[in-house]
This record gives C-alpha cells, sequence and structure tokens, in this order.
C-alpha cells in the first residue's frame, strides 16, 4: 500500500507525492492546481517555454524527485538529522516527512488532505534545518538577543550557522564576505555574529573551532513564508550533480531569459566578486530564485559567500566559465565568449564585470581591517586577489 503527502504551497495544495513499492516515488500535481491560472509556481523545471505545467509524470526510483530531493540536508548534517529522528539517512520520503515543519521557501506538506507544521509534535527533541551541509538550523530571536532553536513547531525567522569542524572562522569569513557584497550593492540578508553561548537549544553537534555562529535573517520569511528554489531545482538536477552538468555560461543565459538585463547585470556581478574574494563553492544550490509575488522569479538575496581560498589554495570554480574552472586564467574574454555565443550586449558584461572589479578591490582594501578576520586570512585572500587578472 503506498503512503502519500499532500504538497501545499501556500497553503494552496498543488499535488501529491507518493511512496510506492521498492522504495519509489511519484509526484502528480492536482487537477485544482492544474486548473488555477493564476496558481503559484513550484519550479521552473515544472514549466514549459510557453510558461504551461509540464504534466509529464515520472517515477522516481531510491530518491526522491530531484525538486523534493533538494530540500532536503546533505553530508553530515543529514546523518544527524536522520539520526534524530531514527530514519535511514537515504530514505528521502521518510526525511522529507520529519523534516517537514521548516522546509525552505512556502511548502508545507500534509496528509490526508491536512496540514501539519511538523512531523512529530511528541518528539522534543526534534531540531530542523534548512538544505545544505554546513550545520544550520533555524532558530527564533531572544528578547536579550540571543538565539533559541526550538525543540519542536515551527522553526523561526534566522539561520543559526555554526562554526567548522575542520576550518576556523568561517562564520567570521561568511559575516565579512556578505558585508563586503552589501557594500558593492548586492543584496544580501541581515546578519550578525553571536556568541554560541547565547544560543538556546543548541544540539551537541561535537567540537566546533569557534566560538560564534552566524545568524541570517531568512528571507522566505518576510514574516510570512515566501517561495524560493535554488538552481538545482530549476534545472530539475540532483543534490550530488550541483557542480556540473551546466556552466556559468547556462546560468547567465537562463536568467537572461527570464530577468532580462537586470537580472543578467546583478548575476554577473555576483559571480565576479565570489571570483574576487576566492569562493569556489558557488554551485548550482547557493544560487536562487524568490517569488516575492508568488509567480515571478528574482534573483534571492546573496548567501554562502565564504572566501575559500584561505582554507583550498588552490581551489576552483564551482562550474566552468567558458571552458574553465581556474580562476586565475579567467579573464574578461571568457566573459565576452559567453555573451557573443548568447548574443548578449558585450558592452553591458564588460561594463559590469570591470566595475565589479574595480569597487570590490577599493571597498575591499577600505574594509578589510573592520571585519574581524584574523591578519593571516586577510593576508591570504589578498593574495589571491593580487593574482587575479580579471579585467585583461
Amino acid at each position: 500500500m503506498k503512503d502519500s503527502l499532500t504538497i501545499f504551497l501556500y497553503n494552496q495544495e498543488v499535488g501529491h507525492l507518493s511512496l510506492l513499492p521498492g522504495n519509489k516515488t511519484l509526484f502528480q500535481f492536482s487537477n485544482v492546481y492544474i486548473s488555477d491560472v493564476n496558481r503559484p509556481t513550484l519550479s521552473q523545471s515544472f514549466l514549459q517555454q510557453n510558461n504551461e505545467l509540464l504534466l509529464e509524470e515520472k517515477i522516481s526510483h531510491s530518491k526522491l524527485p530531484p525538486f523534493f530531493s533538494n530540500l532536503l540536508p546533505e553530508g553530515h548534517l543529514r546523518r544527524y538529522l536522520a539520526e534524530e529522528n531514527n530514519i535511514n539517512p537515504q530514505q528521502e520520503f521518510q526525511l522529507l516527512t520529519a523534516l517537514g515543519g521548516d522546509l525552505p521557501g512556502a511548502i508545507t506538506l500534509g496528509k490526508q488532505d491536512v496540514l501539519f507544521e511538523t512531523a512529530s509534535e511528541k518528539e522534543e527533541h526534534l531540531h530542523f534545518s534548512l538544505a545544505g551541509i554546513q550545520l544550520k538550523f533555524s532558530a527564533l530571536l531572544s528578547d536579550n538577543g540571543g538565539m533559541t532553536i526550538p525543540a519542536r513547531g515551527v522553526g523561526g525567522d534566522w539561520i543559526v550557522k555554526l562554526p567548522s569542524f575542520n576550518f576556523e572562522e568561517v562564520p567570521n569569513n561568511e559575516f565579512a564576505m556578505l558585508s563586503l557584497a552589501k557594500g558593492i550593492g548586492i543584496p544580501v540578508p541581515d546578519i550578525h555574529l553571536v556568541d554560541l553561548d547565547k544560543i538556546e537549544g543548541l544540539p551537541d553537534v561535537g567540537l566546533l573551532n569557534d566560538t560564534q555562529a552566524l545568524v541570517i535573517k531568512r528571507f522566505d520569511r518576510s514574516p510570512t513564508k515566501v517561495h524560493m528554489e535554488d538552481f538545482a531545482q530549476v534545472y530539475n538536477l540532483y543534490p550530488h550533480d550541483k557542480y556540473n552538468k551546466v556552466s556559468y555560461g547556462n546560468l547567465m543565459s537562463m536568467v537572461t531569459a527570464l530577468l532580462g538585463n537586470d537580472g543578467l547585470i546583478e548575476f554577473i556581478k555576483r559571480l565576479v566578486f565570489n571570483l574576487l574574494i576566492g569562493n569556489g563553492d558557488m554551485h548550482l544550490k547557493n544560487w536562487s530564485f524568490i517569488y516575492p509575488d508568488k509567480r515571478s522569479a528574482q534573483l534571492a538575496p546573496a548567501y554562502d559567500f565564504v572566501s575559500t581560498v584561505p582554507y583550498l589554495p588552490d581551489d576552483g570554480l564551482a562550474l566552468s566559465l567558458s571552458g574553465t574552472k581556474t580562476m586565475h586564467e579567467i579573464r574578461i574574454k571568457h566573459f565576452l565568449r559567453v555573451a557573443e555565443k548568447l548574443h548578449l550586449s558585450e558592452e553591458l558584461v564588460s561594463d559590469t564585470v570591470l566595475e565589479t572589479v574595480t569597487t570590490t578591490r577599493e571597498i575591499w582594501q577600505k574594509e578589510k581591517q573592520h571585519f574581524h578576520l584574523s591578519e593571516a586570512l586577510i593576508q591570504r585572500i589578498d593574495q589571491h586577489m593580487a593574482r587575479l587578472k580579471i579585467w585583461n
């Protein structure tokens, strides 16, 4: 006998996700969602070029369909949460059910057409998390300025990102890079550094490298739920394909098609910025669309901007740009090749690249001593920037 979850978007039924014999799953849109001409957008991956719903039904083996699989955490975070809920980490349907109270965006799960906020209201130790690998939990802001990670119920309006097990200064690093991004005009969420001893309900996750966590205002809660999807969902790819299958050129084409020149400018600005800071982790899950009007996509505020080169000196780009992933090989010609191939304005692309390089380098030199980073980390970022020749 199959088990089934009803999928709601903004509390509107959109379809049913069924667990079939043999750990297979099937997603089917509901007739009410199909017939609604003003239906909210679930994912670009479910839309055809004419904006009509793609109704082809495919059975997924072992895993959930890619869109839903991308709602789940990855790596050690998945293993931790699976263990907390006595679930095999590979049982994605069961894991989605257990974590359904705090999924990204405006999706809510239900059974037998009844909404529920958590998989088990009886589990006092249950913690919720957004998708990703780094240990991060959805939290509530306390009256005393600290944070509370709820043990049950709705997760909260902030994300707490804990320090790394292996690398130092990761919360400070991300705080600095997002602050720098804000300084050059890239939209970012509200962010703060909080001492770990001010976070109530913090689970025992082992020895961490720092004493502070980064807390980020959830842009999919403002204050009501706002739907979002990452680019792995957009391309209907599983998380393990987030570093391949598509290139930055593909993303430029897709973003331009959906958002026009304004979207292209913003995308290039973020890509050049991450080249400059040496972020080798801008894979598909670190880019997202958000849907403030429930239907039309726009680039979500920036997130997961971390300089990775201080930890991995030879780190390359997460995706290729005009055939290369080597950061120090990137020149303006790589951007112009993409522009020519996609019939984009070469002047627009060139101007955006050069302006971003100039502005980022100027603000970094002016503000780097104010970002609470160690001199060693600042020096490594300086060395990386000095090697780049993007403008040539």
